[in-house]
């Protein structure tokens, strides 16, 4: 099976778990910034960071830009609080591109440079990891 993960990220919180996830699928995490096309053959793990309760203008350009029509997409994201909104939001952009959302996975970030400056933590870190292996 073949994976992609592709993220955007401000404060290198999201990048920091698409690694995660990219090194326990044996892939690499590439910034959305320097990707053009999904491949039709993989399964596509799309992440990204939430801020001021928005996906980033790169994301949202790569997801309308994108056919996903039948393509499995996982998504996961970071945030301040932690609660998911990134992914939820994502979700939605994508099933309504026609994707089959088939997983989510979410965690604190820090914020600001200020709040949750531990974040994302080592568990946190294992639950990505946990995260891609259920994908296998």
């Amino acid at each position: 099976m073949n994976f992609e993960v592709i993220y955007y990220t401000k404060t290198k919180n999201t990048k920091k778990i698409a690694e995660v996830i990219a090194q326990e699928l044996d892939v690499s995490a590439e910034n959305v910034k320097e990707k053009n096309k999904i491949s039709k053959d993989s399964i596509v793990l799309l992440g990204s960071g939430l801020y001021a309760n928005r996906l980033g203008k790169d994301i949202v350009n790569f997801i309308e830009s994108n056919d996903f029509k039948g393509i499995k997409v996982a998504v996961f994201g970071t945030s301040g609080e932690g609660m998911g909104k990134e992914t939820q939001i994502l979700k939605d952009m994508l099933e309504k591109r026609g994707a089959i959302v088939i997983d989510e996975f979410h965690c604190k970030g820090k914020a600001m440079y200020l709040f949750q400056r531990s974040h994302p933590t080592n568990e946190e870190f294992e639950r990505a990891r946990e995260f891609a292996r259920k994908l296998r």
